[in-house]
């Protein structure tokens, strides 16, 4: 006589032995005999999930809370794989299912707080991970994850506790000393923060998150030589990953002579790092080689006035080539120090048609200043480098310039307070292209703005610009230093503390009146 309990136990221990295939087989024997078996079902749902067949998954699991409704597990591991394959919202009903039958669960709050995470509901996340610490404070996942989700609430401190929670019940971990040292990153605290990365790295050293963020730290203490060589560690962490290119030419990394050959430079980040790093270019076209630069399409119309290089859109097609060199790997194959930095400006320029549409369409016999005070609202660090518009208010209300709007993107908010603004006049739903704004940024005499584009192209056209930077700027603009060996004609004005615009606008006053002067 068929015994399916011992078929059962002999199920579970082959599972838990990763011997899948033979709890597979047992299963569906179990099954044969007894289709609507609750345990088999689930078992092979989870051994499913296991194996990355969601939709085996999924079935199965349906399957066995249809045979028992009354099984949390069943309720919280189907949660589970609608996560896992995507249906966040049908995943949250099931947890809060699950949580019905068996409240205060901690790994049911914990998963519930996984899928806020992922949805962006940062708030709903931190609350479930508390409610899964209530019950069980040693959790280290919802320790660790209450921590991202207050970093991504702009609550670094609190994070940072968050971590040190999470490190005294698992000591050592590289991958909570990795965050930890990006949320000192956050707080402007490096030193300490490369401590922790340290760290990260002897425990795990191919762990490329950890070599990646010591790159950028060691970047904002302007050692350069050990930051650029590690910030080849970007290509193997999530983020940039799936944005490498490979090419049957090598990859050049300053190791051999370039004269005489095709080199295809392509632009990997955003708009600014673009402009920032172009700068190279030319170097290269100096000692014979013959370049070709792949960049944004937004980009190609104001870049292709480079002397000697040939600029194409991202996509189009391209010549042969011999080597390939991605933008922001060409510090470390010229061995750029602070000292050695290509600053010579402008090293951009509009074209004379363009220049001519503007010159018309701007106030006349003035000085003028343009603004611009936020950047992508899809930025990572969008909540520490923008500015309200109702924060740079008082700077229009007597302007000692004419004060011209460069933003583009135009938030509601900051849309309804430009209306109030009289002495602002608002250029920036006009601008077709960055041709567009290099063209009238020429007209002007100084701009002001947050770390975005167009910062990078007011000195790449040695243009003065004001870069208003958060307490904890990006690496590129190093700390303590008001000037920047990339950009001669820049000034930074930094928060002297989080969340302290208000200090930097007062000096934004100050600096436009001397400016007038």
């Amino acid at each position: 006589m068929l015994n399916l309990s011992r078929m059962q136990r002999k199920a579970y221990g082959s599972f838990h032995k990763g011997e899948f295939d033979k709890a597979e087989r047992l299963c569906a024997g179990i099954l044969e005999h007894a289709p609507g078996n609750f345990d088999a079902l689930h078992l092979l749902g989870m051994l499913h999930f296991q194996r990355h067949r969601m939709a085996e998954a999924l079935r199965f699991l349906a399957a066995a809370l249809k045979a028992n409704p009354g099984s949390s597990d069943a309720m919280s591991n189907l949660g589970l794989a609608l996560h896992t394959a995507g249906y966040y919202d049908e995943a949250i009903s099931r947890y809060r299912c699950a949580l019905q039958l068996v409240p205060d669960h901690p790994e049911f709050l914990y998963n519930l707080g996984n899928t806020y995470l992922e949805l962006g509901r940062f708030t709903e996340a931190v609350s479930s991970y508390e409610a899964a610490l209530a019950g069980k404070p040693d959790h280290v996942g919802a320790l660790v994850n209450r921590g991202n989700s207050l970093l991504r609430l702009n609550e670094p401190l609190k994070a940072l506790a968050s971590y040190d929670a999470a490190l005294a019940a698992m000591p050592g971990h590289p991958q909570i000393l990795t965050n930890r040292g990006h949320t000192l990153r956050r707080l402007d605290r490096p030193a300490e923060a490369l401590v922790n990365l340290k760290a990260a790295v002897a425990v795990a050293p191919d762990f490329a998150e950890a070599h990646f963020e010591a790159a950028m730290t060691r970047l904002t203490l302007g050692d350069f030589a050990a930051g650029w060589k590690a910030y080849e560690w970007r290509w193997k962490t999530g983020a940039f990953a799936r944005q490498r290119r490979t090419f049957q030419a090598p990859l050049w990394l300053g190791d051999e002579a370039v004269g005489g050959k095709t080199i295809r430079l392509h632009a990997e980040q955003g708009f600014g790092d673009t402009i920032q790093f172009i700068r190279y270019a030319p170097l290269l076209a100096d000692v014979g080689a013959n370049v070709i630069c792949e960049v944004q399409a937004e980009l190609q119309p104001l870049l292709s006035q480079l002397k000697d290089i040939t600029v194409i859109a991202a996509g189009e097609a391209l010549p042969e080539f011999d080597l390939h060199c991605p933008l922001l790997s060409l510090p470390l194959a010229f061995k750029t120090e602070v000292e050695t930095v290509p600053a010579s400006t402008p090293y951009l320029a509009a074209p004379a048609e363009r220049l001519e549409r503007w010159r018309s369409r701007l106030p006349p016999a003035r000085a003028r200043a343009g603004f611009v005070w936020s950047g992508s609202s899809t930025h990572k660090n969008d909540a520490n480098r923008s500015i309200a518009l109702a924060q740079l208010a008082p700077l229009f209300e007597s302007p000692a310039m004419q004060c011209v709007s460069l933003q583009t993107e135009l938030r509601g908010a900051d849309r309804d307070v430009l209306r109030d603004l009289p002495n602002l006049l608002h250029l920036g739903d006009e601008l077709a292209d960055f041709t567009d704004t290099a063209a009238v940024i020429s007209l002007l005499d100084v701009v002001i703005s947050v770390d975005t584009a167009v910062a990078h192209l007011a000195g790449a056209l040695g243009k003065p610009v004001l870069i208003l930077l958060p307490h904890a700027a990006d690496f590129r603009w190093m700390r303590d230093r008001a000037d920047t060996p990339w950009y001669p004609t820049a000034k930074l004005l930094r928060q002297p503390a989080l969340g302290d615009w208000g200090s930097v606008i007062d000096r934004v006053s100050d600096e436009l009146r001397a400016f007038q002067r």
